[in-house]
């Protein structure tokens, strides 16, 4: 690598890194960067395998904080990972960002941001249904475990928008900063632009 890929590499881990510990920062349920993060990984970064592993990176160094410090009354002992549903989703919001951001456009991220969101509720939820002692193990217990997360769903557990909305909201948030932080600053400073 030479030293403008360097820089810019560099500066992309660093937004990835920021977009990942405001996951420490008080947030609605499910309003996340982790969707954002993957799209921009897989749009930004030259090499695929930097594109999931810094992305993947910055997630993990929140989780430890998140799992360790901020939860940590939930757990008995230390926690390495995550829950593994949601690095799952990430891997396949990053094959998405491959597939659909090779060219940077602004429908396509928004595109990107919303299939991406919808990834990540139907991986995720589909694992808290997995095996889960509040919903059946059918496909009813199944479609009870998806409506739970949608907006006009009014259960005590849900939370006031729901979690497909809120995760909607938060990554079409965190795609338009961080990609709108990103092409700034590639106007302001040429160093940033790919070779």
């Amino acid at each position: 690598m030479n030293n403008t890929t360097n820089i810019r590499t560099g500066l992309l881990f660093l937004l990835v890194l920021a977009a990942a510990l405001s996951r420490l920062l008080p947030h609605p349920y499910n309003f996340t960067p982790i969707g954002a993060m993957g799209l921009f990984g897989a749009a930004y970064f030259n090499r695929r395998w930097l594109a999931l592993a810094l992305p993947f990176a910055a997630m993990w160094i929140s989780d430890l904080i998140l799992n360790n410090v901020v939860y940590a009354q939930y757990y008995t002992d230390f926690q390495w990972f995550g829950h593994s549903a949601v690095y799952i989703a990430f891997a396949f919001i990053v094959l998405l960002g491959f597939a659909l951001l090779r060219r940077i456009q602004g429908a396509k991220v928004l595109l990107a941001s919303v299939l991406g969101s919808f990834i990540f509720y139907a991986v995720t939820n589909f694992a808290v249904w997995l095996g889960s002692p509040i919903y059946p193990q059918n496909l009813s217990g199944l479609l009870a475990c998806y409506a739970a997360g949608l907006p006009f769903y009014s259960a005590e557990l849900a939370p006031p928008l729901g979690f497909l909305l809120n995760g909607v909201l938060g990554d079409l948030f965190y795609c338009a900063l961080l990609f709108g932080v990103f092409e700034w600053a590639k106007q302001r400073y040429p160093v940033l632009r790919e070779a």
